[in-house]
């Protein structure tokens, strides 16, 4: 909800620009609210601020449920804090509207993180439609850049289409592992290993003695799959979100692949293509939306799908229907 006396285009745009923590908020929030109004704001808004955003490192952080995702992402913040960048967390969470929380609830499982000045954390909306936590993160990220943070951490969910959804709007995507490999892999995604530019084990210091078996496993099925890329293959390392232990040299590997895809023209291109996507996905989402909204689709809607239901009426049938009405 947009409080009443929200501020102007040009007040957001120079709070955003000098880096003012609250202008953010709300420049965030205008983003994210689905207001036609507000939307008209926040596009000219980010028309402005487009310009100066773009520069940042976008990492996309997942992983099964209960690897540490956040405890990693608190230490590796902190310490990419320490080398003098300025770290915006965000998260994506379609699930979000059907259990009532985000990912990163209240801030409350990255404290350190969240009370520098340096750090900005953002949970994501909480509609539980892909899409629209899609538009509000992508769109965020532009925001965040402008206000100056070099280095844009994205955190999904891990379950489901959200990984597919944060590999298609970052630069390096980090797969996070736990030990026990052989257990594990049966239950992975082949589909999240094959977006990952990087497998990293965590929680080393708890399951030292399972950690070598564990970095052959992964190694051997990244090994089985083709690489996105040529010019890289994904590397296993292990690390220890709750030490600190192994973030140095796990971020020097995200860096060492921003320099191999920068020299190769592959980052620039990998970009490109992302913003081609995101323009086809934002067409089919309005397409959809002025579907449903369409007076005569809905007359129709509830018979067509009761007669679907049933059986009386093929789906193929009852499509050409639906969109015969909507054309009419």
């Amino acid at each position: 909800m947009i409080a009443a006396g929200q501020p102007s285009i040009d007040e957001l745009y120079d709070g955003v620009r000098a880096g003012n923590r609250a202008m953010i908020g709300r420049a965030i929030t205008l983003v994210e609210s689905r207001n036609a109004r507000h939307q008209e704001k926040a596009q000219a808004l980010l028309a402005r601020l487009l310009p100066h955003a773009g520069a940042a490192q976008r990492v996309g952080i997942s992983g099964v449920p209960g690897v540490g995702k956040s405890t990693f992402i608190e230490s590796l913040g902190c310490w990419l804090l320490g080398e003098g960048h300025k770290v915006a967390v965000l998260a994506v969470d379609p699930s979000s509207g059907r259990t009532g929380g985000s990912i990163l609830g209240d801030k409350t499982r990255m404290e350190r993180l969240s009370a520098d000045e340096r750090a900005f954390i953002r949970p994501s909306p909480s509609s539980g439609v892909l899409g629209g936590v899609a538009r509000a993160t992508r769109e965020t990220m532009v925001i965040v850049e402008a206000a100056g943070f070099d280095v844009v951490l994205v955190e999904t969910v891990g379950t489901g289409q959200s990984e597919t959804m944060v590999a298609d709007m970052v630069d390096f995507f980090l797969v996070l592992m736990l030990p026990g490999a052989g257990d594990e892999l049966q239950g992975i995604k082949k589909g999240i290993l094959e977006l990952a530019d990087m497998v990293a084990v965590n929680k080393a210091d708890i399951f030292e003695k399972k950690l070598t078996q564990a970095v052959r496993e992964y190694k051997s099925a990244l090994h089985i799959l083709t690489d996105a890329s040529p010019s890289w293959h994904p590397p296993v390392v292990t690390c220890a979100g709750l030490t600190g232990d192994g973030v140095p040299a796990l971020w020097a590997q995200v860096e060492k692949h921003r320099r191999i895809m920068a020299a190769s023209g592959e980052r620039a291109e990998r970009r490109e293509n992302q913003r081609l996507m995101w323009l086809k996905a934002q067409i089919r989402d309005r397409l959809l939306d002025d579907f449903f909204a369409s007076d005569n689709v809905a007359a129709a809607l509830a018979d067509i799908e009761d007669a679907v239901r049933s059986g009386r009426m093929t789906v193929s049938a009852g499509v050409r229907d639906l969109l015969a009405r909507y054309h009419s």
